[in-house]
């Protein structure tokens, strides 16, 4: 048995259309629909942007309600939707497909529909009778897309970005409490994956701690630049249609709505159709993976084995590693972070090119970046979280295993060079290779030094040197 579903009837330039009568989005959205069937996750997955979105709109109004251009009851009921919608309802109603054609106008429309709908049953209006407040003529007024939508991205991403800052901290103190915590653990370092000189296992982890805090530093000013909006600029940076005053009372409320220290472009014209400031997030996003992903692997050497591999860390067991092998247990947790790292890799060369493929006046392909910007610093944010908790946390060191590496390894004569001569090291390096005994073995065999000097050389905090862990 089918049942009949209500609908109103809606109009655009093509025609009319019929409409669920309960949506809360209108003929503009639903084209978009039919049109884009691309990625299959609307825009309703992205949070910050739908919040964003009513920021920007919120503000929209009452800037034109200040200037006079809008009756205070008309934006009263704007505003109550725009924030009924930043505390997260309505957000199933943006529908539209987050990579479109039209330079996010679909995104733009979709909003606009949404919030015009809530405002009217908020004045007591039906959905669809846009005769009381229309989405284009009041809930628009004043704008474009082409400023309303590269600003709400811009918000949007400072959002995201802070929340993957936070992320990178509790990773950074995950790496430095082992750093800390293994601090006296002697092991031996490697260069080109051959033996080189004795260091401690909590300086290798104190190296990542480093890297992530280098990375927050970047990160942190790369998102500097996100906070430069064009709102006010409308359809290419003129402000046609947008009446004197209009930009900054839209910027100055933007900015109390969102508690954010925004600043409208110098040259709205140039900012209505540069990307560089996505492009430059997107490349400290990328160093990020990049580096990331190295740690990454290095973990999943430093735990190779158990008994065929380095086998000098345990990387805490999460779940069975094959359908096939008993017994085996896999370093899945760096893996997916890899995974990540390829993505967001990937992401840039995407933003690179939309970047670079805007024309004129205006890039039209924003939605593309919002997409990979979105899912870059998202999934960075999970990853980081991820390893810190599933992984990093939980790394225990095979010290018997580290510390026989050293005794063992041609490496060790490097650290003990000065006290016994080049060529007494030289002798005992080409001894211990041949016969494969240890170099402190034949140190004390030869007796070049007493067992009581040479044990003070060997201690952690001597043989590797200034470069003990710190506090990060």
């Amino acid at each position: 048995m089918t049942v009949a579903v209500a609908h109103r009837s809606e109009h655009d330039l093509l025609g009319d259309r019929d409409v669920p009568a309960e949506a809360y989005w209108g003929i503009h959205s639903l084209r978009a629909t039919e049109n884009f069937p691309i990625t299959g996750t609307s825009i309703s997955a992205y949070p910050h942007l739908i919040e964003a979105l009513a920021a920007v709109k919120e503000a929209a109004a009452r800037a034109n309600e200040e200037l006079g251009l809008l009756e205070p009851e008309k934006a009263m009921a704007i505003v109550a939707a725009c924030r009924e919608i930043r505390a997260g309802k309505l957000h199933d109603q943006f529908v539209v497909d987050v990579i479109q054609g039209g330079a996010g106008t679909s995104t733009n429309m979709n909003a606009n529909e949404v919030v015009a709908n809530r405002a009217l049953e908020l004045l007591g209006r039906a959905k669809g009778e846009y005769q009381y407040l229309h989405p284009n003529e009041d809930v628009n007024l004043g704008q474009s897309t082409n400023d309303v939508y590269p600003t709400a991205v811009k918000v949007a991403t400072v959002f995201a970005v802070r929340e993957l800052l936070k992320a990178m901290a509790v990773l950074q103190d995950a790496f430095a409490a082992k750093a800390f915590e293994f601090r006296d653990v002697l092991k031996m370092g490697r260069t080109q994956l051959q033996d080189a000189v004795p260091m401690t296992l909590g300086q290798e982890f104190s190296a990542y701690a480093v890297m992530l805090d280098e990375d927050r530093s970047r990160l942190a000013e790369a998102v500097e630049l996100i906070h430069e909006i064009n709102l006010g600029a409308t359809a290419i940076g003129t402000g046609l249609n947008a009446p004197a005053g209009y930009a900054e009372s839209a910027r100055r409320h933007l900015a109390a709505i969102t508690g954010l220290p925004l600043v409208t472009a110098a040259n709205l014209v140039e900012a209505t159709q540069d990307c560089g400031a996505f492009v430059q997030m997107s490349g400290v996003l990328k160093r990020i993976a990049v580096k990331l992903s190295k740690s990454c692997n290095d973990l999943r050497l430093l735990s190779s084995g158990p008994r065929a591999g380095l086998n000098e860390i345990n990387l805490p067991p999460v779940q069975a590693g094959s359908s096939i092998m008993p017994g085996k247990v896999n370093p899945v947790i760096p893996e997916v972070v890899n995974q990540v790292a390829f993505e967001v890799i990937g992401n840039d060369v995407t933003i690179t090119m939309a970047a670079e493929a805007g024309q004129l006046q205006l890039n039209a392909f924003e939605p593309i970046i919002l997409h990979s910007l979105s899912e870059s610093i998202t999934h960075l944010r999970t990853a980081c979280l991820t390893l810190a908790e599933r992984c990093v946390t939980g790394i225990t060191a095979n010290t018997e295993v580290l510390r026989a590496a050293v005794e063992n390894s041609i490496g060790l004569v490097t650290a003990l060079n000065p006290h016994i001569g080049y060529t007494a090291a030289t002798d005992i390096a080409k001894e211990a290779l041949a016969t494969a005994r240890g170099v402190a073995e034949l140190v004390l065999e030869k007796g070049l030094l007493p067992a009581e000097r040479l044990a003070a050389l060997l201690r952690p905090e001597v043989i590797a040197g200034s470069g003990t862990p710190q506090a990060v």
